[in-house]
């Protein structure tokens, strides 16, 4: 049996006296059954009924976290671990603890983060009703095509890492999304990760998940660490189809898919033009601050264009683009001065023209933003 370094589980615990006495019962017996050094913290976020003093009588360490919330609760149980080795799980008895030796293994063969695996596993009748199933799985799916990760079960609450990953992963999040930030913060620093099949439980007591509220946290905290997907590719998207048909409208009406297409959609292309070319560049400075705070990880692409960018370019494509919307709105002006400043039908002209000058000051401007940025 090998000797593993000493092992610290930790528990989050709201209002569970049904199901905390088993999960340290088989905490205890792993801990007895591998003669390891461990200790077992359980931090009570709140709880009114016999949670904390069950965990007492079992030999767990309990500590009091008074900001609710999943995540605020296992980072002050993080905070209290004084092992190299942390077993995390929920209270609620859906993880079996007695599978606590496969996370072990495998952080015994070099991996930095185990995650349980509830669909390479089984899921026990009525452990995870059919809406909390779809919606795990869609989750789980965004954040594979977001952060690009083959892992099958993003959300599984049982895991298992060392203290030096811990450090590495720098955790935040005081609700359910910390699940989500442990395997992206994961994944930008580049940690070997592991998954292990486990058995998935029906809890004991009332579930406090809100299928919508979490859900959104997820969403939301996983948009927030993907800025090419949130920004740059819909405004790229945009930007292109926009700016397509605002070229083909400029000479004139165009007939397609059965009707006339005229100055009306020409000025919608023209709004989602300038819309499209505003969100590309709050996307890469959005990129860059979060490279630059150490949230998110300096691709090829964007080391590429951060060397190759300076302000003195920056300003120069700007200017580029605002004098040639300048010289297309002068040239109007110009021509409506000749006319004795008479009717004049250029609105298609007009409107290219004046895209391109708002482009040049957006580029113009954001240039300075991005370079401050860029050197602080």
């Amino acid at each position: 049996m090998p000797k593993y370094p000493k092992v610290s589980f930790v528990l989050p615990a709201l209002n569970e006296e049904k199901g905390i006495g088993l999960c340290l019962d088989k905490i205890n017996k792993v801990i007895k059954d591998l003669n390891l050094d461990a200790e077992v913290i359980v931090v009570d976020n709140g709880s009114e009924d016999k949670t904390a003093q069950i965990a007492l009588e079992k030999g767990a360490k309990v500590v009091r976290e008074e900001e609710k919330g999943y995540g605020s609760a296992y980072l002050r149980g993080f905070k209290e671990t004084t092992g190299e080795w942390i077993v995390m799980g929920d209270a609620d008895a859906t993880y079996d603890f007695l599978e606590t030796p496969k996370f072990l293994e495998k952080l015994d063969q070099g991996y930095d983060l185990v995650i349980g695996s509830r669909f390479k596993g089984k899921l026990l009748p009525g452990s995870m009703p059919v809406l909390n199933r779809v919606g795990n799985w869609a989750l789980s799916s965004m954040l594979r095509l977001l952060f690009k990760t083959s892992l099958s079960d993003i959300h599984c609450g049982m895991r298992a890492f060392t203290k030096e990953a811990l450090a590495k992963m720098r955790l935040r999040t005081k609700g359910m999304e910390l699940a989500s930030e442990m395997v992206i913060s994961a994944i930008r620093e580049k940690l070997k990760i592991a998954e292990v099949p486990i058995v998935y439980h029906p809890r004991r007591g009332n579930s406090k998940l809100s299928k919508l509220r979490d859900g959104w946290r997820h969403i939301k905290f996983m948009l927030l660490y993907a800025p090419y997907w949130l920004y740059f590719f819909p405004g790229l998207f945009l930007l292109f189809l926009s700016l397509v048909i605002e070229v083909i409208l400029s000479t004139g009406p165009v007939e397609a898919f059965g009707r006339t297409w005229d100055i009306h959609l020409m000025i919608a292309s023209s709004f989602s033009t300038i819309l499209g070319i505003q969100i590309m560049i709050l996307g890469t400075i959005a990129k860059v601050y979060g490279v630059k705070r150490g949230l998110l990880v300096k691709d090829v692409a964007l080391e590429r264009f951060m060397k190759w960018f300076s302000l003195e370019k920056g300003l120069l494509i700007g200017a580029i683009f605002f004098l040639i919307g300048l010289a297309m709105v002068l040239k109007i002006v110009l021509e409506w001065a000749l006319r004795g400043f008479k009717d004049l039908s250029e609105e298609r002209l007009m409107l290219l023209g004046s895209n391109l000058v708002i482009i040049g000051i957006e580029i113009i401007f954001s240039s300075f933003l991005f370079t401050l940025i860029k050197e602080s």
